[in-house]
């Protein structure tokens, strides 16, 4: 994590940065997929067999899933390097695509049907 972020990383001393790396990989490393797949597994057969609500399975189960995706979800957040305005001021007016033409009038009648002939 603090390899991203070197300006961060200068400012610590080693030891608090080796705990926080330490920290890091104690979350997302694999005693934490092995830890969130029991849980999901257990949390499986406590509603199967009816000791479970839902909302609380629903809950844990979307605690595992922003644990491990919270650094996707933290660089989808963070502006690139690159660029140095936010996306919405990044497009502009040719990037629009014009409306489609509006459709042409048709008649519409509720009682024509197939049983009718043409031109009844």
């Amino acid at each position: 994590m603090m390899d991203k972020f070197p300006l961060i990383a200068d400012g610590l001393p080693s030891g608090v940065l080796g705990a926080v790396n330490w920290i890091e990989s104690l979350l997302l490393g694999p005693a934490a997929y092995l830890i969130s797949t029991l849980a999901i597994a257990a949390i499986g057969y406590a509603l199967l067999d009816g000791r479970l609500a839902w909302k609380r399975a629903v809950t844990a189960i979307v605690g595992c899933f922003l644990i491990f995706g919270a650094p996707i979800i933290a660089s989808g957040l963070m502006p690139s390097e690159n660029s140095s305005m936010p996306y919405a001021e990044r497009l502009g007016a040719e990037d629009m695509v014009a409306p489609p033409p509006p459709r042409p009038a048709e008649h519409y009648d509720p009682y024509a049907g197939p049983a009718l002939p043409e031109r009844w």
